[in-house]
């Protein structure tokens, strides 16, 4: 398999390297495009350029120096089975190719192309994507298959297209060939060794994170990559390491973790962050054994495990109580401010995807949570899957263009991707209800539920 873990941190960094650069010198996507992957058969784009609406301008556009007016919140809405998190995996799954190189030829790529055709399970899949990173607009696409990278091509605009690299796959002989552009400068020994650890099932970016070379445009790339994150809708299937760095946020952070908690009526006094008595009994013997500094002590227990309790008052009585005995809301909440806090911070601008975001969360936080990011950010994004209606139902919080349906073709069962600005005026006008709407089938992606009879006589 190509993935252990769907959601795994890439091999390549530290986790501290890594969650250090996670949400630094990013920029933003312009759009994303994917086709023939899981249950999405045709290209589908799914794109963060505003619309020419200056609905909530303030709140949801950033204007970039490249010329773009890009939205700072995406939204999938739609039926169960209509393949909202298939667009949250694909975009994943391309972060992944580029972060998470494999080392082995015969390692197979965990890319599952549409089924349900004759023709699609034995076509490449494609996926591409167009994003800003320092200013500067760049365009990403990539062709493969389960067993190789086909074709892959990256570019650059300063203001015009030009080439960064172009790379082909011998599939024969299993082996990457790699063109650099005109205006790009790379020794030729530099690029015989990328080419070597460029497999034939790796990407060419996957590749050079694993070459001691310097090359400022592909470096640029992969950092911008790096620095997507994402919240699975099962918080269980996140790796114990990255609740350690939760925790060490916390220790720093505490006074933002806590406001947020308090704003959400969570009835939380305080954040206890503690060292597993046993870790620290040894911690302690093996830092007098080596007489280490306090800087090289404070990096060692950092790295211990840790725990967290969320304090509550009660009738002037103090209850500790461990974060496995908080319920699923609040445990999703704390995630979210982690995350929050790190959008936040970022001098230019990350990427967040959350999968079901509206997963145990009331209504209110949702729309507080959004709100929130929406009204202190710059230029970070969140695109969230959700069943959540009410984005339906409120026009003075949500844009039509940040909102986007998934809907099964009838005829072919495939994917559909649109936004609610796609809408002409003779389904959807300034004063039309858009729940009212989409109840009424007019938006699509309304699940065929049929009649609640059961006949238990047959």
């Amino acid at each position: 398999m190509y993935f252990k873990n769907k959601y795994q941190i890439p091999p390549i960094l530290s986790l501290k390297a890594l969650f250090c650069k996670l949400f630094t010198n990013l920029a933003m996507i312009i759009n994303f495009s994917v086709q023939n992957f899981e249950s999405i058969k045709d290209k589908q784009t799914l794109s963060f350029e505003a619309d020419k609406s200056t609905h909530l301008e303030d709140t949801y556009v950033q204007k970039t120096k490249t010329g773009h007016r890009l939205l700072k919140l995406g939204l999938i809405y739609g039926a169960n089975a209509s393949g909202k998190t298939n667009i949250f995996k694909s975009l994943h799954f391309l972060r992944l190719l580029v972060t998470n190189p494999v080392n082995n030829k015969t390692d197979k790529l965990t890319v599952n192309p549409f089924l349900l055709d004759d023709k699609t399970p034995n076509e490449n899949t494609f996926l591409s994507i167009e994003f800003i990173q320092h200013n500067i607009k760049y365009f990403y696409e990539v062709e493969l298959n389960r067993v190789a990278i086909v074709k892959e091509a990256l570019f650059q605009y300063k203001p015009k297209k030009s080439n960064i690299f172009r790379r082909t796959t011998d599939l024969k002989n299993q082996f990457t060939e790699i063109e650099f552009g005109g205006k790009i400068k790379i020794d030729k020994t530099y690029k015989k060794t990328l080419e070597s650890n460029t497999l034939w099932n790796n990407t060419v970016l996957a590749g050079f994170l694993k070459t001691n070379i310097e090359l400022k445009e592909l470096k640029e790339v992969v950092e911008w990559f790096a620095g997507i994150g994402s919240i699975p809708s099962n918080l269980n299937s996140l790796p114990k390491e990255y609740f350690q760095i939760i925790l060490n946020r916390i220790n720093k952070e505490k006074d933002f973790f806590l406001n947020q908690l308090r704003k959400a009526d969570f009835n939380i006094s305080n954040l206890l962050v503690n060292v597993d008595a046993d870790v620290d009994d040894k911690l302690n013997s093996f830092i007098n054994e080596l007489n280490l500094s306090d800087q090289q002590i404070n990096k060692v227990k950092e790295k211990s495990q840790k725990s967290i309790e969320f304090e509550h008052l009660i009738d002037g009585r103090k209850f500790a109580l461990p974060y496995e005995a908080q319920s699923d809301g609040t445990k999703k909440f704390l995630i979210l401010s982690h995350y929050l806090f790190v959008l936040l911070k970022s001098p230019q601008g990350s990427v967040l995807l959350i999968d079901e975001l509206e997963a145990s969360l009331h209504p209110e936080l949702y729309t507080h949570f959004l709100m929130t990011f929406l009204l202190n950010s710059k230029n970070s994004q969140i695109l969230a899957t959700t069943h959540n209606r009410e984005i339906l139902n409120n026009k003075d919080v949500f844009r039509d263009d940040a909102i986007w349906i998934t809907n099964k073709n009838n005829q072919s069962c495939s994917t559909e991707l649109y936004s609610l600005a796609d809408f002409n005026t003779s389904v959807i006008r300034d004063t039309t209800n858009r729940l009212n709407a989409y109840k009424s089938g007019k938006l699509g992606g309304v699940p065929n539920l049929g009649d609640y009879f059961i006949d238990l006589a047959k």
